[in-house]
C-alpha cells in the first residue's frame, strides 16, 4: 500500500522482491534482501503463478522490486502467465542503475517504470552507492524508458496503465544535489513523467562511519526542495506529507505469498 497513489490505489500493488541488488547502499531500507540475506529459490513456473496470484488477489499490477539481475526468468515467466491470463500491467521498480540494453529486452513486457534518480554528483554516488557512475548509468536508462513508453494513460479509477515515475529520496545534507536532479529531469523530460519527490529517509541505526546519514532530513529542507520544483514549473509530481520517514515503511520479508 506505500507506492504513489497511481501504483497503490486502495486495492494496493502487488509487489514481487528480487533478492540482490546492483547497488551497495550503505543506507538502503530493504537490506535483509538486497543483500541477499532474505528470500526463497524459486522455479521460472512459480513466479508465473505468483503472478497471477497476486491478479486474483486483487493487486492493481504486478510490481516487480530490484529485479534486473533476473530479467531472463521474468520475461519468461511474464510470458507463461500471460499466456494463463495475466492482464495486469507491469511494473518495473528499481534502483535506477540499469544497463540499457537490459531494458531492451523488456520493450513489450513492461508497462510502467518506476525508477529512482539517487545522485547528480559523483561524489555521494561513490561515498553511499560504490558507483561514481551513477548519473551517466541512470540517465541513459531512464532515456531508455521513456522512449519505450511513449504515452501516459489512466483507468477511469486514477489508476496507471502506462508510464514512467521517477522517484528521487532526498538524503540529508545535498538538497543542492536533489535540487540539480530535478531541474535535469525536468528540462529533459517535462511532463512526460512524473516526479516523485520522496522524504521517507531513515536512518537505519547510528552508523559511525556515516554520521551526516544519521539524522532524518527537516521538514524546512524538504519544503524548500517541493518550492523549488513548484517554481521550475514541475507539474506532474508526487510528493510525501506527514511522518513518512519511519521504518514502518520496512517490509517483513518474511516470505508471504512464496
Amino acid at each position: 500500500m506505500w507506492e504513489e497513489p497511481c501504483i497503490s490505489g486502495e486495492e494496493g500493488s502487488g509487489t514481487v522482491f528480487f533478492s540482490g541488488c546492483a547497488l551497495g547502499c550503505v543506507y538502503c531500507q530493504n537490506s535483509n534482501i538486497s543483500k541477499g540475506l532474505a528470500g526463497k529459490v524459486i522455479k521460472i513456473e512459480r513466479l508465473a503463478d505468483i503472478f497471477l496470484e497476486l491478479q486474483y488477489k486483487g493487486a492493481n499490477n504486478i510490481n516487480l522490486v530490484t529485479p534486473s539481475h533476473y530479467v531472463p526468468h521474468i520475461i519468461e515467466a511474464l510470458s507463461i502467465s500471460r499466456k494463463r491470463g495475466l492482464i495486469l500491467p507491469v511494473v518495473y521498480n528499481c534502483g535506477g542503475y540499469e544497463k540499457a540494453e537490459t531494458l531492451k529486452l523488456l520493450e513489450g513486457y513492461v508497462d510502467i517504470y518506476l525508477p529512482d534518480f539517487k545522485y547528480m554528483s559523483a561524489e555521494p554516488a561513490m561515498k553511499y552507492s560504490n558507483c561514481k557512475d551513477y548519473f551517466e548509468v541512470a540517465a541513459a536508462a531512464i532515456e531508455e524508458m521513456v522512449r519505450q513508453v511513449k504515452e501516459t494513460s489512466f483507468d477511469e479509477r486514477g489508476i496507471m496503465r502506462k508510464g514512467v515515475i521517477v522517484r528521487h529520496l532526498v538524503l540529508p545534507g545535498y538538497l543542492e544535489d536533489s535540487k540539480r536532479i530535478i531541474r535535469y529531469l525536468h528540462e529533459t523530460y517535462g511532463d512526460r513523467i512524473f516526479i516523485s519527490i520522496m522524504n521517507q529517509y531513515t536512518p537505519i541505526g547510528n552508523n559511525p562511519a556515516y554520521p551526516e546519514l544519521n539524522r532524518k532530513i527537516s521538514e524546512e529542507e524538504y519544503e524548500e526542495l517541493v518550492d523549488y520544483a513548484i517554481g521550475i514549473g514541475v507539474k506532474n509530481g508526487f510528493i510525501q506529507e506527514g511522518d513518512t520517514a519511519s521504518e514502518s515503511f520496512i517490509p517483513e520479508f518474511d516470505g508471504e505469498g512464496v
